[in-house]
């Protein structure tokens, strides 16, 4: 190995440097904007430019940052590797022993510290999708344990990144965006929760000043993981901005026998020089590597019948749903022994006879016969101390330590599929529902916090339950629902079909619920559900339009009692149906786009097809404007050389106004460029009212 050696990874649109000299952890010296085909000479050149000076009252060498920042090195800021021996190796002294660059999109390194007894191998991979991800494994080579306290991996963004954009939220109110300057210090967001957490960022942004959907270089960060996790920026008077993340490990989680080894979860990184939709274009293209059907409409029962399962009401319900269109019917909680209420039953996952007397089989084949899928609500992780479960096996259940239950949440506690026999029984128990039933989706719920326990070994044997389960079922696709949208991360959705965005159904909310959440998921992946009149967590009521018009930009379903409803709203459903199907190949498959409309009152979002020969938009009137005359709508990602015809959709039912005049909702054919350029006058729509403008 020469002194100095750069290998470039870089595609079309961004780059990134990484830098060895002589035995020190690589460091990414650029990552960001695509460099073009550099040669050796060119990048050795770049890393002479930017090395580093050496200010007075430092090292006598410069420390720069690693991609697992080096405190056995000098390195000031948060380490990347955190344990010790007995109290000993805190910091150790790693050295790389090899590395490899493959292709310009894979490079991996072998570190180690043979003294500590540690051996690190690193890997970053450009993906097709533009994404990087990155992940570390430490090996114990040592002949005494040794507890690990942190693996997390950082990659430095440049000065221009002066602003920072994170998520918080709560039950029923995810994703809520907040924003701040990159000022010196740390940033650092904790999730504790034992599950991904309704509170927890599902990403970390971090671009240049005024970042927006359409403008600015930006920087994004997202933990693949669904148990605990950390995600921090940390600015540093020493150099530059750096972004980094992994699990949360907490004391004595992981202690590591003589050659056993820790596995980061994978950071997925994304640049874009074109605004957070270029963010968004990334994410979306990773997550669509597997390949889904198209996504059938849903219902749920939830909302409709709660608790009261009665095989005429739901047989009934089924008739209704088919007659408009519905293709997958689902029967959420309550179908389980002694689940009349949600306070028994968790664990006792055998269909009730007394409500089933004949099994789930006469619903499922009612709902079969009318041409729909059927599917069922689990939620395996979970336990009831009031089930036949718990009084078998009270040891079963998760806490911090044996005989000490942790304080009860939502009448639950955790089951711990970590023991081996606790694992093996619900597998079995899930497994057999499934083989006995013409199942063909799971809705897995997660409907409480995880305190003071093994988060890690529960988050693998989760992992490990689903891998098997679709191994043995695979043609069953799955939902992660935690208590709505509290287990939302790459790590779940590798191994599920869509997510519960939110248990608010409430379409104002909802709108900016999937706005945030669609950062990262496509539209596919969202469940995103017309629920009643009257929202079942806001008791704010919604026009069938509004709520129809939110639901368009997701996995399409219903979240209501229709036999309940009114003859002009199925009938209003239905048309909303058809339109879905109808634009559901588009919506599922395109480039998701924003609008940066000047009015904070309105938004303005849309897919357009990879082509460009079709989009789809909303018009969203959240609330009263203080403008007397709207803003043009602009409507981006259009080719300007193709001439589009636009129409004013609305299947459920035209937006209510507030102006003089009637609305002229005929189609007009215009230049992509007018269209994105100029834009187009719409008129005054009540607040809470929404419009969808397609294009071909």
């Amino acid at each position: 190995m020469s002194n100095t050696e750069v290998v470039h990874l870089h595609d079309d649109t961004s780059s990134v440097v990484i830098t060895l000299v002589g035995g020190s952890l690589p460091v990414v010296t650029h990552w960001g904007r695509t460099l073009g085909d550099l040669g050796q000479a060119a990048l050795l050149g770049l890393v002479d430019v930017v090395s580093w000076t050496n200010p007075n009252n430092a090292p006598d060498a410069p420390v720069p940052l690693a991609l697992l920042p080096d405190a056995g090195a000098g390195y000031v800021g948060r380490p990347g590797l955190r344990g010790h021996r007995g109290g000993e190796h805190f910091a150790p002294a790693l050295t790389v022993r090899s590395f490899s660059g493959e292709n310009g999109s894979i490079f991996r390194y072998v570190a180690s510290d043979e003294a500590a007894g540690l051996t690190v191998t690193g890997t970053v991979e450009l993906l097709p999708s533009g994404m990087l991800r990155l992940r570390h494994v430490v090996r114990n080579d040592g002949e005494t344990p040794y507890a690990l306290e942190g693996l997390e991996t950082a990659l430095p963004v440049p000065s221009q990144a002066t602003e920072l954009l994170d998520f918080t939220g709560r039950w029923s109110r995810e994703r809520a965006p907040q924003r701040q300057a990159l000022q010196y210090g740390s940033w650092v967001r904790e999730s504790r929760r034992g599950r991904t957490g309704h509170d927890a960022t599902i990403g970390l942004l971090a671009g240049t000043p005024g970042f927006s959907f359409r403008d600015g270089e930006v920087w994004a960060l997202h933990v693949a993981w669904s148990g605990n996790h950390v995600t921090y920026a940390e600015n540093l008077v020493d150099g530059l901005p750096v972004l980094g993340g992994g699990e949360l490990l907490l004391p004595g989680e992981i202690t590591l026998a003589a050659g056993e080894e820790y596995e980061s979860p994978w950071l997925y990184a994304g640049y874009s020089s074109t605004g957070i939709d270029g963010i968004s274009a990334a994410f979306h293209q990773q997550l669509r590597e597997r390949s889904l059907r198209p996504r059938p409409v849903v219902l749920n029962t939830w909302e409709a019948v709660y608790f009261d399962h009665d095989l005429a009401r739901l047989t009934s319900l089924a008739d209704t749903a088919a007659a408009i269109g519905v293709e997958r019917f689902v029967l959420d909680d309550g179908w389980f022994r002694h689940r009349r209420d949600d306070s028994a039953g968790l664990g006792d996952w055998y269909v009730d006879e007394t409500v089933w007397p004949d099994g789930l089989t006469p619903l499922i084949k009612h709902v079969r016969a009318l041409g729909m899928e059927f599917g069922l609500w689990f939620e395996p992780e979970m336990i009831n101390t009031d089930s036949d479960l718990y009084r078998a096996h009270p040891d079963w259940v998760l806490g911090p330590r044996p005989g000490v239950l942790p304080p009860p949440s939502r009448n639950q506690q955790v089951l711990n599929i970590a023991h081996p026999e606790a694992y093996a029984h619900i597998l079995d128990r899930v497994s057999s529902v499934l083989s006995d039933n013409d199942i063909a989706f799971v809705k897995w719920d997660h409907n409480r916090d995880l305190i003071g326990s093994r988060v890690h070994d529960q988050t693998a044997a989760f992992y490990r339950l689903l891998d098997e389960l679709r191994l043995r079922h695979p043609h069953v696709e799955i939902e992660s629902c935690s208590s709505g949208g509290g287990r939302i991360d790459l790590g779940v959705l590798s191994r599920t079909d869509r997510v519960w965005t939110s248990d608010c159904n409430d379409a104002l909310e909802r709108q900016l619920i999937q706005r945030w959440t669609g950062v990262f998921l496509p539209p596919e992946l969202m469940g995103a559900h017309v629920g009643p009149t009257k929202s079942h967590t806001t008791g704010r009521v919604h026009d069938l339009s509004f709520r129809v018009a939110t639901a368009m930009f997701g996995h399409f379903g219903i979240e209501w009692d229709i036999n309940s409803a009114t003859d002009e709203e199925r009938a209003g459903l239905q048309a909303a149906i058809e339109y879905y199907k109808d634009v559901r190949s588009l919506v599922h498959t395109g480039v998701t786009v924003h609008s940066d409309h000047p009015d904070p009152s309105a938004w303005v979002h849309g897919i357009v097809a990879g082509d460009q020969s079709e989009a789809l938009f909303g018009y969203v009137q959240l609330a009263t404007s203080v403008q007397n005359k709207p803003r043009r709508v602009r409507l981006p990602g259009l080719d300007p050389a193709r001439t589009y015809r636009l129409s004013f959709d609305a299947p459920a039912g035209r937006p209510k106004l507030i102006q003089r005049l009637p609305a002229d909702w005929k189609s007009v054919e215009l230049p992509g460029s007018v269209l994105s350029e100029v834009g187009v006058q719409l008129p005054v729509l009540e607040p809470e009212q929404a419009l969808l403008l397609r294009l071909k």
